[in-house]
């Protein structure tokens, strides 16, 4: 059966994975890790700190979209091209669907009306606005206006203290020209973490002179004399006025789910206006959801996989289930920060009995070599014979590059014997994996009751668990 696909989009192709998104904060982390490491050796040498103007740093994230953008433009061409073999056209405009099997293009040549025997939606997000707060992606700027300054901002009030906000609080830190604000309306940022994680970044950010409002509730944001004022109120009933020279806002994503047809064609949303009925299927048979208006994990990888996905529930070719349960994740902050699976405060809350183990980066020697010693490798497993993978969590130099064997273990619900004897190379930092492993096997090098406070392994028995549920 001849298969032919039209693709339908009203922007740039890539959306917010290459432009305001991803690739944008993600090449200006790169840059300002850069900047930060160079300082490092400056100061310790007693030399001026290094300083790259914003011009530059504009330029070379301007550079890496075009990278990417020309990519996309080049497939699409030559996609268009081949058409004895691909049948593919895009269409740029707006799409609406007028019923289940109905898609109305607007663009500027016009309207017309296409038939599809299934659909998929892949319409994105956007940042989040606070109707109390006008934001104008100038001097209130959420993740869509903060790469289109003209200059550093002397200071910088960021709202949100979730990954995203906690990033550009790493980013702008570590470029060294702007004095940063943190509000946390919880007691610690990235909540959503094991505690230990969490304070290897928010010491950093200390370090670096970011000042956390932590448990703060911001009672109003408005813009005065061109500037930034903010007030928030504390536990202890205090209250405190300051004036910054802008504000990010980072309080999350909202679907677009507008003014796409969905009552035409009997789609229905969920009480967050996401569209997915389950596994990216809506409710509608024919129509598929991916990416971030599915409402479930709202990353680059993940749309990509959903979208693969539902093409092979469309022509029956699924061969495994789709799964969340093993989705590599990068966090970009100081340090760098990768997950898989659960973290230890998850399992608790699942009532889990585990096992965990946890080695300190100073004892991998690829991490002295670079003298980034800073950071560690936690493991979780099942706290039975066969010790499981339930999660993971990489904290330092390389994190990111540590996490996709045990992605696959616990894809292929395998336990942590395989990684024992597996020869890593060396030096490198994914040793820190085998030697954890080995840990738990009681085979390792170093002995955890020897390096106390670089080495631990410990369990959370079904009592513990229940305790810690209760507290």
């Amino acid at each position: 059966m001849e298969k032919k696909t039209i693709l339908i989009e009203k922007g740039k192709v890539g959306g917010a994975g290459i432009y305001d998104g991803a690739l944008t904060s993600k090449t200006t982390w790169e840059i300002a890790q850069k900047v930060a490491t160079i300082n490092e050796i400056m100061e310790q040498s007693g030399r001026p700190r290094f300083e790259i103007p914003w011009e530059d740093v504009k330029q070379t994230v301007n550079e890496a979209i075009f990278d990417r953008k020309q990519q996309y433009s080049a497939h699409i061409k030559l996609l268009l091209e081949e058409t004895s073999t691909v049948r593919f056209t895009y269409a740029r405009g707006k799409g609406k669907l007028l019923s289940k099997n109905e898609v109305q293009i607007t663009s500027k040549k016009g309207e017309s009306v296409i038939y599809a025997d299934n659909i998929i939606l892949a319409s994105g997000s956007r940042p989040r606005y606070l109707p109390e707060i006008e934001t104008d992606e100038k001097i209130i700027m959420t993740s869509d206006g903060i790469h289109h300054m003209d200059d550093y901002p002397k200071s910088l009030v960021i709202l949100g203290a979730g990954v995203i906000g906690c990033e550009y609080a790493t980013i702008f830190s570590n470029l060294g020209k702007t004095k940063v604000y943190l509000i946390d309306r919880a007691d610690r940022i990235l909540p959503f973490e094991d505690e230990d994680v969490a304070k290897v970044v928010s010491d950093n950010m200390l370090k670096n002179g970011v000042t956390i409002h932590s448990t703060a509730k911001l009672e109003r944001m408005v813009v005065v004399d061109g500037e930034v004022e903010y007030e928030i109120s504390n536990l202890d009933g205090s209250r405190e006025i300051i004036r910054v020279e802008k504000a990010l806002l980072s309080v999350g994503r909202i679907p677009n789910t507008e003014k796409l047809g969905l009552e035409n064609a009997g789609v229905t949303l969920s009480s967050r206006n996401y569209i997915t009925d389950s596994k990216t299927r809506t409710n509608i048979d024919n129509i598929y959801a991916v990416g971030d208006v599915s409402g479930h994990i709202a990353l680059v990888n993940m749309g990509e996989i959903e979208a693969r996905y539902a093409v092979e529930l469309m022509y029956n070719k699924v061969t495994s289930e789709i799964s969340y349960d093993n989705v590599c994740t990068i966090m970009f902050l100081d340090p760098e920060v990768a997950a898989v699976g659960m973290n230890e405060q998850q399992c608790i809350e699942k009532g889990l009995p585990i096992k965990v183990v946890k080695l300190d980066y100073s004892c991998i020697a690829r991490a002295i070599a670079m003298r980034k010693t800073e950071g560690f490798f936690k493991i979780i497993v099942t706290d039975d014979d066969e010790m499981k993978i339930l999660g993971m969590r990489a904290v330092g130099e390389h994190a990111s590059s540590a996490i996709q064997a045990i992605a696959l273990l616990i894809k292929m619900n395998a336990s942590i014997s395989v990684l024992a004897d597996l020869v890593h190379p060396h030096p490198s930092i994914i040793e820190g994996i085998q030697e954890c492993v080995r840990m738990l096997l009681n085979k390792s090098i170093f002995k955890s009751a020897v390096f106390k406070d670089a080495m631990q392994c410990y369990r959370r028995t079904a009592e513990e668990v229940e305790h810690l549920q209760e507290l």
